[in-house]
């Protein structure tokens, strides 16, 4: 057995390396692998785009809730301020209505204590004069 010189040791390297040059040149001009390859690149294609169009879907169902619910916190503030606009209205008609019973009151007192001062003063009179 013959112990490999540098000579036979770098020819035995370069035709390893020949040899796999050649067998990646067969097989990057091997049609199928091409045709695998065309294939692989129009699926990764085709999930892109459907990834793209969920983000854009997603998105819009975003946008479209996010107005949504600026709609419906609107009309809640509208209904809110209706109601608050309608229970002083109520609030203040009660405390008109009251402020003329209060006031009918004080003229239905006066109008009594009016008459019993003049029943007073005619007794008074009527005792004076005899």
């Amino acid at each position: 057995m013959r112990i490999p010189n540098l000579a036979d040791r770098l020819n035995a390297a370069k035709a390893a390396k020949k040899a796999l040059l050649d067998r990646a040149k067969a097989i990057a001009e091997d049609p199928d692998i091409a045709e695998r390859q065309k294939a692989r690149d129009a699926v990764v294609a085709a999930r892109k785009a459907r990834l793209a169009e969920r983000k854009a879907a997603e998105a819009e169902q975003r946008e479209r809730e996010a107005a949504e619910r600026r709609a419906r916190e609107a009309a809640e503030a509208a209904a809110r301020d209706a109601a608050l606009r309608a229970e002083r209205e109520a609030r203040a008609a009660e405390d008109a209505e009251r402020a003329l019973k209060e006031a009918a009151e004080r003229e239905r007192q006066e109008e009594i204590l009016a008459a019993r001062r003049a029943g007073r003063k005619a007794r008074k009179r009527k005792g004076k004069g005899r």
